[in-house]
């Protein structure tokens, strides 16, 4: 049985400026107009009701977007806010403001994996909803028949070693048949603590300085996707 294949997406398979640079000042500038045309659809008024909610129950919309703009600058993880941007966002692809970028050795080797039959998933911080559009629309094409799983911080935190047992579970699969691809040490040390076998994304077009030695606590290092043999 192949090993199934978990990945990052910010900083191992696209820019993690894309994410700060492109997508959070778009959502920020896209907000206000977006929540004065939606504000009354079911699947918006919930998700800005939230928010009135845990803030003492009366805020207008005005305040709940200013509040949710602060909360964008904070890169705050607050699943009502990553539900809103996921929907400005998709309203931001669909009329082509944008495309995401992948990484063109991720993208070859995503689409390698596959096709030679290893099962693929993601884990990333943000939302299921945003990672679907995310490689639904990427500068490479439509990625997103490529996975066969998708995973966000509704299974726990990414530097908490119980998150990735829960994968492996839900999964069916045993930890040690998993490969978890990462830039950040600290994500691929709570994967090995749940018996993951983990690669080190070290990228130069996010990391100035090459992490070597102590610096990758014992993790497989490569530069590239090319260089993984999972």
């Amino acid at each position: 049985m192949k090993p199934l294949i978990l990945t990052d997406i910010e900083g191992t398979t696209s820019s993690i400026s894309f994410v700060r640079d492109v997508l959070f000042p778009y959502a920020r500038r896209a907000l206000p107009g977006f929540v004065r045309q939606h504000g009354r659809d079911p699947h918006v008024r919930r998700w800005l009701d939230q928010v009135a909610t845990e803030n003492g129950g009366v805020c207008s919309d005005d305040m709940i977007v200013e509040m949710l703009q602060g909360w964008i600058d904070q890169d705050r993880k607050h699943t009502a806010l990553k539900a809103l941007q996921g929907l400005v966002w998709e309203a931001g692809y669909e009329n082509a403001d944008f495309t995401a970028p992948v990484y063109p050795d991720a993208a070859k080797q995503l689409r390698a994996w596959h096709a030679a039959g290893f099962p693929l998933a993601v884990y990333s911080s943000g939302s299921v909803p945003a990672q679907k559009l995310l490689f639904g629309h990427t500068d490479a094409g439509d990625m997103t028949g490529v996975f066969e799983g998708w995973f966000d911080t509704a299974v726990g935190h990414k530097r908490d070693a119980e998150s990735y047992r829960r994968i492996a579970a839900e999964v069916q699969r045993a930890p040690g048949d998993i490969v978890f691809l990462s830039d950040v040490v600290e994500e691929l040390d709570a994967a090995r603590d749940a018996g993951l076998r983990t690669v080190l994304v070290d990228r130069r077009e996010d990391y100035d300085t090459p992490r070597t030695g102590d610096a990758t606590n014992g993790h497989q290092r490569v530069d590239s996707f090319a260089d993984i043999t999972p």
